[in-house]
């Protein structure tokens, strides 16, 4: 059985070819950029592949390159050929059979280059080649390029690099990870003779195994151990019954592939139906390490950034600039990036919200397709209320006026709208996989997550306010995208109001009262209020306002209050802060609520002058009404006349003697009765006046 540098038992499969009789060669010797062959005959070919040139021989006794026909009209003599190996190589030699001088070959595209070339030109001569998982793929490639068929000799390089491939390789997790990662040289030979498809069907299988079951080699986490490396003994190296396998296990083997093999492998696992957390997580740790730009400290101390042959040596911090990476490595970024947008599942909460706002910063720096980052940013919008601050302030990398791209958090915040309108719409529509996003789904959306990104908006408004450039319109525009409903308090809307009127010191009367149009007074907090009231940036109009909104807060509160203890307890802390409140007030706002509040006190002294009046009046006219009752019990009135027709008389008469005496100034003489009558047209006047 042909053993390959996983199982530690060889250092790979020795292909020997049938012998044949002639010359047997000892080996290979180098010289500087030449290879030559160890035999005192001189070489009559010389091939040169990559500037390495390899001295050989055409003829018989080195039947390196001779056809069948060919070689039994020359040696006619010879029942066996030789090697019959390479058709490419025979073509080649008997057009130049003719010539008399050494015929030279170059082999310039020759896939696997060298080295390939150097294994098959062994093979050919009959020397041992030791087949591994490093130089099966370019080998493989050479063969076919070289076309050693099995038309040409029974067994021949391709008939064995493929039972090697078949039976070694996809049958380990290690070989099928550095055969695909060395295809990456190989294209587009490796993709037309399908070593990459069979590759990343072997990974992808493996991937998804369960953890329980596994029992081959894997690198696993650069914490877990001091020096990631392959381990050649598939004993020492396979994971212990007692230790569970991490579900994340695979990750960090697959990161070293390109993206393309990448790629390939995720969506060979997709199809294999692994969970899309596990697919996520797997996409981010890849874009850790090509995509250093996309951690938010960088690598951490003593710890040297992810360095591979081919890989993208770039970190782009978040102070960096296009500007200090070259054509090539923008190329190769924007290449990623894309690869990475086109692969990431469909569900929510797949990635974290704080890479996908990462990963969106880099492609609008880059330049991304704008189908690709639209696509980004719609995902954003699904998540949006996990995002934090930082990730969000994210510089206009374009021509504009503004520092941060304040457009894009517009558009995220009209996503994010869509998004909650639909699934409140259409609540049962998208079935759950399991409990466990079911449960994410539901802590995430609803009233909570328009909370939560009304909170981010406050807080990024009160950032980019401090821009000069941010017009007022985007400020008004984008604090007035979310619903009222979605703010329970705007005292974090009333500090982006206030940042903006301090970075902007020249607006005018009309446009700060129209900032301040975006804030209702009726939600702020007794300590945004005490700030407002000394806030002379801000419109008189709306400091009367919040003043008025504060008072009616307090009577709402006593009015409400239904227990007396209650009213004790809130009202007294309530009209000290009111007092703080007032102090606190400028002289020129205090002059004029001075002036409003006498107003006030005006009308509230004529309101109780006119009560007290009523009072009195009423008091009056149940006196009058007891003398009448007394006078018709004294003195009966006729019967032709009614009882309230002659008592009405009366004291109209009695009012008209009562007001005559007061004019003159004498008083009237008699009984109490009289005494009654002068007292009650005094007040009656009175209250007329």
């Amino acid at each position: 059985m042909w053993e390959s540098e996983s199982d530690g038992r060889g250092g790979g499969r020795d292909l020997e070819p049938d012998k044949h009789d002639g010359l047997k060669t000892d080996g290979f010797e180098r010289r500087d950029q030449s290879w030559f062959v160890s035999s005192d005959i001189p070489s009559d070919l010389l091939v040169k592949v990559g500037g390495v040139s390899f001295h050989l021989h055409k003829v018989v006794p080195f039947p390196l390159l001779l056809t069948c026909s060919l070689a039994c009209v020359l040696y006619p003599q010879q029942d066996s050929c030789g090697v019959r190996k390479s058709g490419r190589m025979n073509r080649i030699i008997y057009e130049s059979s003719r010539e008399s001088e050494p015929s030279l070959v170059e082999l310039d595209d020759l896939p696997g280059g060298t080295e390939a070339f150097e294994l098959a030109a062994k093979f050919c001569y009959g020397i041992a080649v030791d087949l591994t998982a490093s130089n099966i793929s370019g080998l493989r490639c050479a063969a076919e390029y070289l076309e050693m068929t099995e038309d040409l000799e029974e067994g021949n390089l391709i008939f064995k690099t493929e039972a090697f491939l078949s039976y070694v390789v996809l049958s380990s997790w290690r070989d099928s990870i550095v055969v695909l990662k060395s295809c990456e040289s190989l294209s587009p030979w490796a993709e037309n003779l399908q070593i990459v498809r069979r590759c990343s069907e072997s990974i992808a299988w493996k991937a998804c195994a369960n953890p329980r079951g596994i029992r081959w080699a894997y690198t696993g986490r650069p914490a877990r151990a001091s020096s990631p490396r392959w381990n050649g003994d598939s004993k020492e190296s396979s994971p212990s019954r007692s230790q569970p396998v991490p579900p994340d296990w695979w990750f960090e083997d697959v990161s070293i592939l390109r993206i393309d093999h990448f790629v390939r492998v995720v969506t060979a696992i997709k199809v294999k139906g692994m969970r899309f957390e596990l697919i996520g997580a797997a996409i981010m740790h890849y874009a850790s390490k090509w995509l250093p730009g996309l951690t938010k400290e960088g690598a951490q101390g003593g710890e040297e950034p992810w360095s591979h042959q081919g890989g993208l040596h770039l970190i782009v911090a978040g102070s960096g600039s296009k500007e200090d990476l070259s054509s090539g490595q923008i190329r190769e970024q924007r290449m990623v990036i894309e690869s990475l947008i086109s692969i990431i599942p469909p569900q929510k909460d797949c990635v974290t919200c704080s890479f996908l706002l990462r990963l969106l910063r880099l492609a609008n720096m880059l330049k991304v397709a704008p189908a690709l980052v639209t696509e980004l940013e719609k995902r954003v919008g699904m998540q949006l209320e996990q995002a934090s601050l930082p990730d969000l302030l994210i510089p206009s990398f374009h021509k504009s006026e503004t520092l941060y791209d304040v457009d894009l958090v517009q558009r995220l915040l009209e996503h994010f709208l869509v998004q909650e309108q639909t699934e409140s719409s259409s609540p049962g529509r998208e079935p759950y996989p399991d409990k466990h996003s079911y449960e994410a789904n539901q802590r995430a959306s609803g009233p909570n997550a328009k909370t939560r990104v009304a909170r981010l908006l406050d807080s990024y408004l009160t950032e980019v306010s401090r821009d000069r450039n941010l017009s007022l319109t985007k400020f008004q525009v984008l604090a007035e995208a979310l619903p009222e409903s979605t703010r329970t308090c705007d005292d974090g809307l009333y500090r982006a109001v206030d940042s903006y009127l301090k970075a902007h010191p020249t607006l005018t009367e009309h446009e700060r009262k129209r900032l301040c149009r975006v804030m209702d007074c009726q939600k702020l907090s007794i300590d945004a209020c005490m700030h407002a009231a000394q806030n002379e940036r801000l419109p008189l109009r709306v400091v009367v306002q919040v003043l008025f909104s504060e008072q009616v807060k307090i009577s709402n509160a006593i009015a409400s209050s239904s227990l007396k203890e209650a009213v004790e307890s809130h009202y007294q802390p309530v009209i000290s802060a009111r007092r703080q409140l007032l102090e606190g007030t400028p002289q020129s706002f205090q002059e004029g609520w001075a002036a409003a509040k006498k107003d006030i006190n005006t009308l509230k002294f004529e309101l109780e002058s006119m009560k007290a009046k009523y009072l009195e009046l009423q008091n009056d006219m149940d006196n009058l009404q007891r003398q009448f009752e007394k006078m018709s019990s004294t003195k009966p009135s006729k019967q032709s006349s009614s009882p309230w027709s002659t008592g009405w008389k009366k004291l109209s008469k009695l009012t008209k003697m009562t007001s005559e005496a007061h004019e003159l100034g004498a008083p009237m003489p008699g009984t109490a009765a009289a005494e009654a009558t002068k007292k009650g047209p005094r007040r009656w006047r009175n209250s007329i006046s």
